[in-house]
């Protein structure tokens, strides 16, 4: 198999990785919000649930952790393609968002597919 086969199966493997650990934490905080919803909605006190939502904030916390370990593998592994000679190669998406920014540079932060929602309207 050619190098830059192989380029291209671990990047598709890592682009993947990347996307399962964003939906994790966006599924994650969906369902944060949804407990905080439910919780209202039955006209219940604070203290109820707390505990279970404390620890799905926990599971965030423990994903953003696993989120970073993710994009610092993937910066490694940008050094070994550079020391096996692919360097030169991109692979994968070529819109990344500006350094830093997170929003591709358009300032909108939040994609067209996935819109805020109000938790609760007063």
């Amino acid at each position: 198999m050619e190098k830059t086969e192989i380029l291209k199966i671990v990047a598709d493997d890592l682009f993947a990785t990347e996307k399962a650990v964003d939906d994790a934490i966006a599924q994650a905080t969906d369902m944060i919000a949804t407990m905080i919803q439910a919780r209202r909605d039955a006209n219940l006190s604070a203290v109820v649930g707390a505990e279970a939502q404390a620890k799905m904030i926990e599971a965030v916390a423990a994903l953003g952790a696993a989120r970073s370990a993710v994009v610092a593998s993937h910066a490694e592994m940008a050094k070994v393609q550079r020391l096996v000679g692919l360097g030169h190669l991109a692979v994968g998406p070529t819109d990344k968002p500006d350094e830093g920014t997170g929003d591709g540079g358009g300032g909108r932060g939040v994609t067209a597919r996935r819109a805020l929602r109000v938790a609760a309207s007063q």
